[in-house]
Order: C-alpha cells, then sequence, then structure tokens
C-alpha cells in the first residue's frame, strides 16, 4: 500500500526554487545531526547551547534576510524556511535566531545611522556580538506605548532607566537594542538606543524557573543611569511605530517557525501511532487515530501554504501588517493544536522528553503570548475587516 508523507501532501517543493530547497536541506541536517540529539537535556537543565552559535553563523542564518554588511540577504521564503527547520529542533533556537536577525540586526539596518550599520551588523553576522530587543515591560506588554523607560540628554550622553521584562538573549547578549521614551522630545517620543555590555547601570539577570523555552536564554533588563554615548542613538527611529516595523519583520518568521514545531509533532506522532499496539493493531489503523492525523495534517498545510503565500507577498513588497496577523495567529494556533493531539497520541509517554510533543507544547504557550498575544492579533485583524480600532 502506498504511503503518502505530509511533506509529499502539501508539496510546497513544486514551487520551491533549488536554492530554497538547498537551504531548507542545508539547515534540516544541521538541526537533525547537531541538535536534536541534545535538545531535550538542555531543555531539562534549563540551558541554552550556545556552542552552536559558530555554526549557525558560518551558515549564514545570523542576520539571513538582511542585504549586504556581511548578511546573507535571502528573500522571504528562504528566510521563513530557515526558520521552520529551526523551530523543528526547539522554539528556543529559532527564537535565538529571530531575536538577533529580525529584531536586534533589524533594528539597526532600518534605523541605524551608516557608521552603527557599518560596525554592528558584520560582526552580530558572524556571531561574534549577540544582540536582543528591548522593549517589553513588566507592566506594560501588549501596551508598549505606555512605556516608563526613559532617556534624557546630558551633555554628549543619553542617560536611561527603566526595566524591560522577558527579553530573549538577554543574558548572553553584547548588544541591546533599548526603547525608551526621550524626554526632550515633545510629546515624548519612543527612540531606540544601543547599549553595550559593560556599561555601567546595565544588567540583565536571567529569568529562572520557567516552564516554556526553557532552551532559550530569557533575562530583564536592568537600566540604572545606564549612560551611553550620543552616537549610540539610532537616529531613523521615530515613535512607536519604529520598534512595531521591527515586530512585523519578525512575526512572519514566527508564523513560519510555529510550522515547524508542529511538523515536529507530526512526525512524531505517526511514527509512534504506527509502531504502538494495542488490542492486537497499530493504533494508526483505529479510525480515530486517523482522523486526529488527518486534521493536524490539515491544520499544518493550511497554515504552510498561507505562509508561503504571504512570503511571496512580501518580497512582492505587497505583505500588509493584517496579513502578518494572520499568518502568526493562525500558525500558532495550528501548532498548539497539533502538539496537544501529539501528546496525546502517545498516551502517558506524550508527558516524557524521550518525545517532543510536551516540550513544543509547552514552548509553544510562550509563542501564542509573544510579538503579540493572540488576542492582540484578532484585534489588528478585526480592525482591518471593520475599520474600528477595538484595542
Amino acid at each position: 500500500m502506498d504511503v503518502v508523507t505530509l511533506e509529499r501532501l502539501i508539496d510546497l517543493d513544486a514551487v520551491l526554487s533549488e536554492d530554497e530547497i538547498l537551504t531548507r536541506n542545508t539547515v534540516r541536517q544541521f538541526v537533525a545531526e547537531k541538535y536534536l540529539p541534545i535538545i531535550a537535556e538542555h531543555f531539562e537543565r534549563h540551558t541554552f547551547p550556545e556552542h552552536v552559535i559558530p555554526e549557525l553563523a558560518a551558515m549564514g542564518l545570523l542576520g539571513a534576510s538582511i542585504k549586504g554588511y556581511g548578511c546573507a540577504g535571502v528573500n522571504a521564503v528562504t528566510y521563513g524556511l530557515i526558520l521552520q527547520e529551526l523551530e523543528y529542533g526547539d522554539s528556543g533556537l529559532r527564537s535565538f535566531v529571530s531575536v538577533q536577525g529580525s529584531l536586534a540586526m533589524y533594528a539597526i539596518y532600518r534605523f541605524g545611522s551608516e557608521e552603527q550599520k557599518q560596525y554592528w551588523l558584520p560582526r552580530m553576522a558572524r556571531g561574534e556580538v549577540i544582540g536582543c530587543f528591548g522593549l517589553t515591560e513588566p507592566d506594560f506588554g501588549s501596551d508598549p506605548a505606555s512605556m516608563r523607560t526613559m532617556a534624557h540628554k546630558d551633555g554628549d550622553a543619553y542617560v536611561l532607566n527603566g526595566s524591560k521584562m522577558w527579553i530573549t538573549n538577554a543574558p548572553i547578549c553584547h548588544l541591546a537594542v533599548v526603547w525608551a521614551k526621550l524626554e526632550e522630545d515633545h510629546p515624548k517620543a519612543i527612540r531606540g538606543f544601543l547599549v553595550e555590555r559593560g556599561t555601567p547601570g546595565f544588567e540583565t539577570p536571567t529569568i529562572e524557573r520557567k516552564m516554556s523555552l526553557r532552551a532559550s536564554p530569557t533575562g530583564e533588563i536592568v537600566l540604572s543611569n545606564c549612560r551611553i554615548p550620543k552616537e549610540n542613538l539610532l537616529p531613523g527611529s521615530r515613535g512607536l511605530s519604529s520598534p512595531l516595523a521591527c515586530l512585523n519583520q519578525a512575526r512572519l518568521g514566527i508564523a513560519w517557525g510555529a510550522i515547524g514545531a508542529a511538523r515536529a509533532c507530526f512526525d512524531s506522532a505517526l511514527a509512534y501511532s504506527r509502531q504502538r499496539i494495542q488490542f492486537g493493531v497499530p493504533i494508526a489503523s483505529k479510525q480515530l487515530i486517523q482522523a486526529q492525523l488527518v486534521d493536524m495534517a490539515l491544520g499544518i498545510a493550511s497554515a504552510q501554504l498561507m505562509n508561503y503565500h504571504f512570503s511571496r507577498l512580501k518580497d512582492q513588497d505587497r505583505l500588509t501588517p493584517y496579513q502578518v496577523s494572520m499568518a502568526k495567529k493562525h500558525s500558532v494556533r495550528v501548532a498548539l493544536q497539533v502538539a496537544r493531539m501529539a501528546r496525546a497520541i502517545h498516551g502517558a509517554s506524550g508527558i516524557s522528553l524521550e518525545f517532543p510533543p510536551i516540550r513544543h507544547m509547552l514552548n509553544l504557550e510562550s509563542v501564542y503570548t509573544y510579538e503579540g498575544t493572540d488576542e492582540i492579533h484578532s484585534l489588528i485583524i478585526g480592525r482591518g475587516l471593520t475599520g474600528f480600532d477595538a484595542f
């Protein structure tokens, strides 16, 4: 009897270029050989495998979507495929690459001076400088316009005070892109500032006891009279639209990544159901199991094709923020449903790190919330459909 793989069922390769397929397969091989054998232990120990950073850089994955400055300059589809394969390994691996490239490096690329770009971006692409993106605050997640972090000009410097929370890469970063309100602007405008590790008044304590994204370095940013040179202001940053532009750059990649996690869960559930014998037969031969596998495959296919279509639109400069929200909301919702069904198909073994569904399921609870909660994306899409702002 013929068996049709999920990949063949979707047949995305039919519309991909040779370069897109080659890049995807290269990252897939890296994840399979170098990352999957170690991720369960790192997840359990609450550690990030920093030793993989040089290889990620060598493959051109850091800031891969940026053109010039030592970056690969790949198109949106290729970048999405990269992140999908990384999150097949773990959301923490994809988060590291997303924050480095789509947030920290992109902020410098989009809003920095030419001198800042030339100085920082090549070093970040080589993995010599790790960046983070400080926007979220303890009391202001979905409402960043109300942030309390402030900067004021003092001679030839800026002095920053405030705190940021739930910042990926913060504990290991060399450079933080920090968003703060500039007191001298009237009204006070949100601007971007580059804060280097070692600057007095800059601390990045690690957030412990997480039950999600355990293999991702997450921390706070604490700024106490942190004095930085005036040259560290991102001159092109003007208001809340600047960090939101960075988030939109990252969110489509998150959508692709979530489907990588979903595919890992699906592959594990399918393999397990073929091997697990109950009542004398593999459970894959049972109607209820097949119905669940079909639902999982349909969800993955719909999200995969949406992400592909929107990425082609991005490469044509036609993608809207509403479509980005659609992709992020739909893909993460599908991925969570797939992870939960896959966990159930594994039965009691589904809660063991021997199998990937529980790890991905826990990670996806964070992905559901960060870079725009599911509810916020509903309101963004709703505003587009109705013309009314319900925030």
